[in-house]
């Protein structure tokens, strides 16, 4: 959310392994780290508002994935990420799907 809220287009990048994909813009998959830069970077600077953050649902975590989710607070559907632990103990973001609309 700090990262999103300061601009930091890298910043949210380096959340993402090197081979990430990313389910956005809706209805595209960004894949790799370099393109969800790019992806990250349209995003802020169209970001009219300051993100807020939501409430996040309960973590399934096996072994070095997790599955975070979150409701969102815009009523987009859901947001999902799936996060794989790195040798040094952080986690970083392997697959994410922002938002989905309701109903898909």
């Amino acid at each position: 959310m700090a990262r999103a809220n300061a601009r930091d287009a890298e910043g949210l990048a380096e959340l993402y392994a090197p081979d990430a994909v990313l389910a956005y813009p809706p209805g595209s998959v960004t894949v790799g780290r370099d393109a969800i830069r790019a992806v990250c970077e349209r995003m802020v600077a169209h970001a009219p508002l300051q993100f807020v953050e939501e409430e996040p649902l309960p973590t399934i975590q096996y072994g070095d994935l997790a599955l975070t989710s979150t409701r969102p607070a815009d009523g987009t559907g859901g947001r999902v990420q799936v996060a794989r632990r790195q040798p040094d103990g952080s986690w970083l973001r392997i697959m994410d799907r922002p938002e989905t609309a309701t109903g898909r």
